[in-house]
């Protein structure tokens, strides 16, 4: 399972680093969009990778804190979710009234 997660973000952010090198906004904005969603998995898979544990103490007999995952990093990860999206949109907002007022959808602005 550590090896699937580890390749998952390593691939994402290999994707993400390359598409942000390129000279288009938009695969700029994509680039950062990929980015985004690695580090959302990296700080996903710091809680403890583990299947079918509860995420939340039950209060029953002795607690083992190796039988559960850590909720901190699950609610780390929904807050960077959904601002990443607003990010997102906002960024489009901005490349479609950029690509407006220039006409270029190049990062410096011109045709090379």
């Amino acid at each position: 399972m550590e090896l699937v997660i580890a390749a998952a973000i390593g691939i994402l952010t290999a994707s993400g680093v390359w598409l942000i090198l390129r000279p288009r906004t938009y695969q700029l904005v994509i680039g950062l969009t990929i980015l985004s969603y690695a580090v959302n998995l990296f700080i996903f898979s710091m809680g403890r990778l583990r299947v079918n544990a509860s995420p939340v103490l039950n209060g029953h007999g002795p607690v083992d804190p190796t039988a559960y995952t850590d909720p901190v990093p699950q609610a780390l990860v929904l807050t960077a979710i959904v601002i990443g999206f607003a990010t997102t949109a906002l960024f489009l907002v901005v490349l479609i009234v950029l690509r407006g007022l220039t006409g270029s959808d190049h990062v410096d602005g011109r045709e090379g």
